[in-house]
């Protein structure tokens, strides 16, 4: 998903210094226009003579195009430029009203729906996507952010309309879930490394498409009937019943003499991966030696593949073991090797040793699939302080873990297809486990709770028990806490501090010491697990201890079921507060010796000069 910041993250790459495009007819397509510029840094309005004008140099010189104009006339206008999806613009209609965003053109491979998002949200306008998979909630195949070759739109209708398709893997990778009827198989590669060269290919650039019966290595899968979704690294025969995905797997480890031609880099390892049967859509990134990081040649071929160059220090490369270190590369660059270490700098298996030309050397490197894991908060409860981003997370994930009643909150979210594994409450660590353990295995997996993962929540459980083997990516989640206290009015307008009474992991005498010091060093407390039926007498020596420090009349907010139905907002004093009033459900706002209720509302002053 896009940001403001970014409207533009999907996209293939830009054409011009501004990726987005505005074109706007009337005053209020203009204003709409700046709006989303001055959100946008690479944004701007394009003027001509003419707003049919200024559509065709947006449509020429940008990666999207957001139009406030009829959607007729943009048909009409950019109808006679229409050429590949692959390559056109994305783009995006909005009407005079800024009621809807329609993506018009480029939905998926553009990145138009995302951007009709992105302008919805900015304008409070409603998207309309009309691609058949984001329709009904279906993962697009080409819109997972790996490169994508073959029968893209027929595999996607077969999964559509639910027939039998067979996604063939040669590894577990962290897919999004995909339907029931989509059977998944693992197929590992061969363990020869080196199978027959396939087809040279007559150019030294990079070599991105199969065409159909054009590639001599076998496949994960080939040869079966019906429809398939593949997933590989590895040149296969297409035919108009098969999709290939391409996971970002190899790595490239590249060494040079110094002033080495681009095409020499370029054309060997072409030849490389060729001679393997490597697809170079695969290729995640090329990577060498530091003292190399600014080899033009080297440049040239990373920019050629349109892949980012690594570089490592000599000294680290020195300690990654490789089957044919040199003493001459030692003495030049003070590490025995460079394309092979380069290449398994991160672990995984070589594919091609080292290979040289009078002035390179490849090496290649498959790096194993790591499994992906999200802590996703899911807030207060109120599916409108859900965030964007935990919304997309949680589309992303094939496996989703949490506690059943939060789950229940989100299961209209989820995709099809998607394996949720619901515990019940006392459940923190087996939850932990579940998820680490899904993820380990390779699968894009989502462990939620409320408010903010990491707040009184499952992420530092979760990382207790994650290893380097996984990638982990924390989705912040508005807090109950935070919802409270925009309930309550400012109580947090200075410092305060998070406090749990929940004695169950940790001892009392811990829990009365930081509410003392919280109470003598004057800091407005957040008290959450306030008071339960087996834990009903905490609160009131929390209370007492603050009553030691502040005066009787300091404000004391209590919010119970923050956002979600049964919500009630109490405000009371140190003096007056009935603890009976108080249960899990609820968070307790203790205020400073300088909170103060002002018209109904509990306020803390920052200590601003006017306030005196």
């Amino acid at each position: 998903m896009t940001t403001p910041s970014d409207p533009l993250a999907t996209a293939r790459g830009r054409k011009g210094p501004f990726p987005v495009g505005l074109v706007a007819a009337t005053a209020a397509g203009r204003a709409h226009a700046h709006r989303l510029a001055a959100a946008w840094p690479h944004a701007r309005l394009v003027e001509a003579e003419s707003v049919a004008d200024a559509l065709r140099v947006a449509w020429r010189e940008c990666d999207a195009v957001v139009a406030f104009l009829a959607t007729g006339a943009v048909v009409r206008i950019l109808a006679p430029l229409l050429g590949d999806k692959r390559t056109d613009p994305a783009v995006v209609v909005v009407d005079e009203a800024a009621r809807h965003a329609v993506a018009l053109l480029g939905g998926h491979a553009g990145g138009a729906n995302a951007l009709a998002a992105e302008v919805g949200a900015l304008l409070d306008a409603r998207p309309v996507v009309t691609t058949a998979t984001d329709a009904v909630g279906l993962p697009g195949l080409d819109t997972l952010g790996w490169p994508v070759e073959g029968a893209v739109a027929a595999v996607s209708r077969a999964i559509l309309d639910g027939e039998p398709v067979r996604l063939v893997a040669d590894a577990t990778w962290p897919l999004p879930a995909l339907p029931e009827h989509v059977r998944v198989e693992i197929a590992p590669p061969p363990a020869d490394p080196h199978p027959p060269a396939s087809t040279p290919t007559p150019t030294d650039g990079p070599a991105i498409s199969t065409p159909a019966g054009g590639a001599a290595t076998a496949g994960p899968g080939e040869g079966a009937e019906g429809w398939r979704i593949l997933v590989t690294d590895r040149v296969v025969p297409l035919d108009g019943r098969t999709v290939v995905l391409r996971p970002l797997s190899l790595v490239a480890g590249i060494g040079s003499s110094r002033g080495v031609p681009a095409a020499e880099v370029t054309g060997l390892l072409r030849r490389a991966l060729a001679d393997a049967g490597l697809s170079p859509a695969s290729l995640r990134c090329l990577a060498s030696v530091d003292l190399k990081a600014d080899e033009a040649g080297i440049r040239a071929t990373a920019d050629a593949y349109g892949v980012p160059l690594e570089t490592w220090p000599a000294a680290e490369l020195a300690a990654v073991d490789v089957p044919h270190p040199s003493e001459v590369v030692r003495a030049a660059v003070g590490t025995p090797s460079v394309a092979e270490a380069a290449a398994l700098r991160h672990g995984g298996t070589l594919l091609v040793p080292k290979t040289a030309s009078p002035m390179a050397t490849v090496a290649v490197a498959r790096r194993a699939p790591r499994g992906r894991l999200a802590l996703v908060g899911l807030g207060p409860g109120a599916a409108d302080l859900r965030t964007p981003r935990a919304v997309a997370e949680l589309r992303r994930a094939a496996v989703v873990v949490g506690l059943d009643q939060y789950l229940d909150q989100v299961r209209d979210v989820l995709r099809r297809g998607t394996r949720v594994l619901a515990s019940g409450l006392g459940a923190e660590e087996a939850r932990a486990r579940a998820a680490v353990a899904e993820a380990a295995a390779g699968h894009a997996v989502a462990l939620v709770g409320s408010g903010d993962a990491g707040v009184y929540a499952m992420a530092s459980p979760a990382l207790e028990y994650a290893d380097d083997r996984i990638d982990v990516v924390g989705v912040p989640g508005v807090t109950a806490g935070l919802a409270a206290s925009a309930l309550l009015g400012a109580p947090l307008g200075h410092d305060h501090v998070y406090l749990s009474l929940s004695d169950l992991h940790t001892p009392w005498e811990v829990i009365a010491r930081r509410v003392a010091a919280a109470a003598e060093g004057d800091l407005v407390a957040l008290l959450y697990n306030p008071r339960s039926r087996t834990r009903d007498w905490q609160l009131g020596a929390a209370l007492e201890t603050f009553a030691a420090h502040r005066p009787p009349d300091t404000p004391v907010g209590v919010v119970r079921n923050a956002s979600r139905p049964g919500q009630r907002v109490h405000l009371a004093t140190l003096a007056t507060l009935d603890p009976a009033l108080v249960d899990m459900y609820s968070v307790v706002v203790v205020g400073s010796s300088q909170t103060r209720v002002v018209a109904g509302r509990m306020v803390t002053p920052r200590g601003y000069r006017w306030r005196s």
